[in-house]
């Protein structure tokens, strides 16, 4: 399964988490923790955020 895109979330190096999106499928860490979202799962999520349901944590 090749990676469409992959989002680092800590771009000072390659060992941190990743938002890595594949073709039906989202993962979100690292190996030994990682969780994975449906293309549904994943989308439902994008829309939260851009509807202003989920924002940053303060």
């Amino acid at each position: 399964m090749k990676a469409k895109q992959i989002i680092s979330l800590c771009p000072a190096c390659s060992a941190c988490p990743a938002v890595t999106v594949y073709e039906d499928e989202v993962h979100i860490g690292e190996e030994g923790n990682l969780v994975k979202l449906s293309k549904e799962e994943w989308n439902l999520l994008v829309t939260s955020i851009l509807k202003g349901e989920l924002s940053e944590l303060k």
